[in-house]
């Protein structure tokens, strides 16, 4: 890994959550991680056709210390009965930001 992308990392306070339930919304995903501590922002990734989850989701702290220990306590565990993947979300840079 580069530095450049250490000190990203390192400073990330965003995760990425896969292989969640189908069913569960932001405010379910929000509650089961705001054990490890104050959640900022969680949201689910939609298909834009049919508006269904894709099945993963991007979970936002306050405290990078509580992101740290939500990856370490939830990575490869299950969640609902499903056995959910955690790592530090990675910036997209394929995709242009849209502007407004």
């Amino acid at each position: 890994m580069t530095e450049q992308m250490d000190e990203q990392i390192s400073e990330n306070r965003k995760l990425f959550v896969g292989n969640l339930p189908w069913e569960m919304r932001g405010k379910d995903l929000a509650q089961a991680f705001s054990e490890f501590g104050e959640v900022e922002f969680a949201t689910v990734v939609l298909d834009r056709e049919t508006k269904k989850s894709k099945g993963f989701w991007f979970v936002t702290f306050v405290n990078l210390e509580d992101a740290k220990k939500a990856l370490a306590e939830t990575n490869e565990k299950e969640l609902e009965w499903r056995k959910i993947f955690v790592s530090f979300a990675k910036e997209n840079t394929e995709r242009p930001a849209k502007t407004f």
